[in-house]
């Protein structure tokens, strides 16, 4: 390795390395204070070109974000950046990969959980085990890809607790009584009862399109979700390769829709029907709800009461799971509670076999 000093007295790097496609490729690297500092980034960049976990954690999440970017969605992956830049790097970043132990793990858990901003607010449990989830998941892909021997922060184990988010749902009757209250804003109407009579996600309903409905058939396609990202509408994939899924739609939704789509002036195949953000409808809940009585649920709510009416109505937990895009039926069995017992049933039928 060697530093070269240019003419304006800055010190600069000139490096060979083999490229993805296992061409000889150059690397020049310029502006460097010092022989030193040009000489480290060298050494860093060769390391991440070959894998050796003689880098730096700074390096090797370099390596991460280039594995990882194309395999995420763009919110998620936006999300996991800004926790690994401002919550992970800032304290291992200089360390080298295979000199952090479980012990620096756990030192820096305690900063974390000791935190407190300046109006003494600490971290909530269920954000720290999101960060650590994310400096675990670094590991993870260390050991899996790098061949590190062992992932230091699964030793040290997790810190805070997942939040257990209470299910709410309305009632058949709630629902109702809550979309009358929606009737004088049919945009607003008719985005609830997508959301309540086919159990759409939230980013499912937004990113809706003429072109997704079959009025012939009375189906509505879900390929699609449509996320806010930096003040701007970006569509993306469904969440789960299960939530491309093709939905049933009863003969009144049918009519409403059609009848929406007529309503919207120039509609052509492309055109969005609900081209609002999810504040715009968590406001109008809040309206409904204040006006009616109905009690307040959340937005994603509206899937649960929806996957509760079909259980009230009998229907078995394959036809749910299909119905809503469930990746697992295990999902669909987390509503378990409220699936009527057949203890009863088996019983008589049993004691019919005996006689």
């Amino acid at each position: 390795m060697a530093a070269y000093k240019d003419k304006n007295g800055k010190w600069y790097v000139s490096v060979y390395y083999d490229n993805w496609k296992g061409e000889r490729d150059r690397k020049v690297k310029r502006g460097f204070a010092t022989k030193k500092e040009a000489l480290e980034w060298e050494r860093q960049f060769l390391n991440q070109k070959t894998g050796d976990l003689d880098m730096t954690f700074s390096a090797f999440v370099e390596n991460y974000k280039t594995d990882m970017k194309q395999r995420l969605k763009q919110s998620t992956w936006i999300t996991k950046v800004s926790i690994i830049d401002e919550k992970i790097l800032p304290y291992f970043k200089n360390k080298q990969m295979k000199d952090i132990k479980a012990t620096d793990v756990i030192a820096w858990q305690n900063m974390l959980m000791t935190f407190k901003d300046k109006d003494g607010k600490s971290y909530s449990p269920c954000y720290l085990k999101t960060i650590h989830n994310q400096l675990s998941a670094i590991f993870n892909h260390a050991v899996r890809y790098y061949e590190l021997k062992s992932n230091p922060a699964a030793k040290a184990g997790n810190m805070g607790k997942e939040k257990t988010k209470e299910m709410l749902f309305w009632t058949k009757p709630e629902y109702l009584q809550f979309s009358e209250a929606m009737m004088d804003k049919p945009t607003s109407y008719y985005a609830f009862e997508m959301l309540y009579w086919c159990g759409l996600r939230l980013g499912e309903l937004l990113a809706l399109t003429v072109a997704d409905f079959d009025f012939e058939k009375q189906t509505v396609r879900i390929s699609k979700s449509c996320q806010r990202i930096a003040g701007e509408d970006v569509i993306t994939d469904p969440k789960t390769p299960k939530s491309n899924r093709v939905i049933q739609m009863p003969d009144f939704l049918v009519q409403e829709i059609a009848d929406y789509i007529d309503s919207i002036y120039g509609a052509d195949k492309n055109t969005r029907l609900f081209p609002f953000t999810k504040y715009y409808l968590h406001h109008e809940m809040t309206r409904g709800c204040k006006e009616t009585g109905v009690k307040r649920i959340r937005i994603h709510d509206l899937r649960h009461s929806h996957v509760s009416l079909l259980i009230e109505m009998g229907f078995s937990a394959v036809a749910i799971a299909d119905r809503v895009g469930h990746e697992s039926i295990d999902i669909t069995y987390r509503y378990a509670h409220l699936f009527p017992t057949r203890q009863t049933e088996i019983a008589n039928k049993l004691n019919l076999e005996r006689s």
